[in-house]
């Protein structure tokens, strides 16, 4: 199978592992060799609830049971969809109550910035330095890493960046600017927390010149930072809300909310202003429903804070020099980037799966399933600690 994937299947990278993969559960992995892996990045975040949960698992298979794609998006009612949308809303503060469910969270991405220009009538796209909301060409353009830029240029024009966390720079948002785009924690760049004065006068700010503010929560929403939304923590209240990653417990999604005002602009001048033939999808949306259900029932946001105290106490080592985000999207940040690909790679030959992060080289992610056991938690951050003590000591 390696041989064909290395063939077969298009590259993203020179340097993929080709991990040959028979099933999971939970938070582990099994190779093809029967070998057994702790899961430690829950697929980059998209895996709240783990591998192959039950409650997903069986509301996916009731759901193909019934129907499967019966109709692009937005024309006829179908219970999954409908009923995640009302969830979603009644997860959110007033006026954000309408969903605009698509495939991707780049779609959904690319989705609020049509409808910021649509609404405002302006041209002009604020997004923070660092950045990262995807990698469709929207998206790509928001990036202000050239180096990932520059062979697909011409992007689109009249983007401006600024600071994260800079309250100096919020001038710069102006009765010009159609919206300020921010991730609620800074991802590729670091799981960077945003301050929590900062995005208040952000907010105040956008509301003051008439620009939307667009919150990027494609990895932090769904509960991976102790609450639903991590705008909650911030006591703000957006124009836009994009979610995706985990929000369908291991199935492609992505999410656009915003008040019923606002969205209403995509079904008039012009009719079918934003359109996706599987956005909705009912198995999709059935098995997001299972997933916010348990998240919900279960109370596994107070989980994953307990778990994070966990996970603190147990990263000690002269060689980290921080723990950076909260809740279970956790990053360790050595002192320099000399090892880093390696840690993870020779953790993964030791049964530990742990993944990098974009643009900050000295990070190795620890985003786990909020019901990652104590047991599986402890044996792979003790590989973690004694694979980096084997590259620097």
């Amino acid at each position: 199978m390696k041989e064909d994937f290395f063939k077969y299947q298009a590259p993203t990278t020179p340097f993929a592992s080709g991990l040959e993969i028979s099933h999971a559960s939970g938070s582990k992995i099994y190779d093809k060799h029967g070998k057994e892996y702790i899961d430690m990045v829950a697929g980059v975040s998209a895996l709240p609830l783990g591998h192959s949960h039950h409650a997903v698992v069986k509301a996916i298979q009731q759901q193909a049971e019934k129907y499967l794609h019966v109709m692009v998006y937005g024309e006829f009612a179908q219970e999954p969809a409908v009923r995640l949308c009302k969830m979603l809303s009644n997860s959110m503060p007033d006026p954000l109550e309408m969903t605009y469910l698509v495939n991707s969270g780049t779609e959904a991405i690319e989705a609020s910035l049509k409808l910021a220009r649509r609404i405002t009538g302006r041209s002009q796209i604020v997004a923070m330095h660092n950045a990262y909301h995807g990698n469709t060409m929207g998206s790509l353009s928001l990036m202000d890493y050239e180096e990932r830029k520059a062979p697909f240029r011409p992007l689109i024009p009249n983007i401006k960046h600024i600071n994260y966390n800079c309250l100096a720079h919020i001038n710069q948002i102006t009765t010009s600017t159609a919206a300020v785009i921010v991730e609620a924690i800074q991802g590729g760049a670091g799981f960077i927390k945003g301050d929590k004065r900062w995005f208040q006068q952000l907010a105040a700010r956008c509301k003051e010149v008439g620009a939307m503010l667009i919150l990027d929560e494609i990895q932090t929403g769904v509960g991976r930072t102790g609450t639903f939304w991590y705008f909650e923590q911030m006591d703000i209240v957006p124009d836009m809300v994009v979610s995706g990653k985990g929000l369908a417990g291991g199935l492609p999604i992505g999410a656009l909310t915003a008040s019923t005002q606002h969205m209403e602009h995509f079904k008039v001048a012009p009719m079918l202003g934003h359109i996706t033939t599987f956005g909705g999808n009912p198995v999709i949306a059935a098995a997001a429903c299972a997933t916010v259900q348990e998240i919900i029932s279960r109370d596994l946001m107070n989980a994953v804070m307990d778990k994070e105290l966990r996970f603190r106490e147990s990263l000690q080592s002269k060689h980290i020099k921080e723990i950076r985000g909260t809740g279970l999207m956790l990053a360790i940040i050595l002192h320099d980037d000399r090892f880093t690909s390696q840690i993870v790679d020779e953790c993964r030959e030791r049964g530990a799966i742990f993944f990098l992060l974009l643009f900050e080289k000295r990070a190795i992610r620890i985003t786990p399933a909020y019901t990652v056991g104590d047991e599986d938690s402890t044996k792979a951050i003790n590989i973690l600690l004694e694979v980096i003590h084997k590259f620097y000591d």
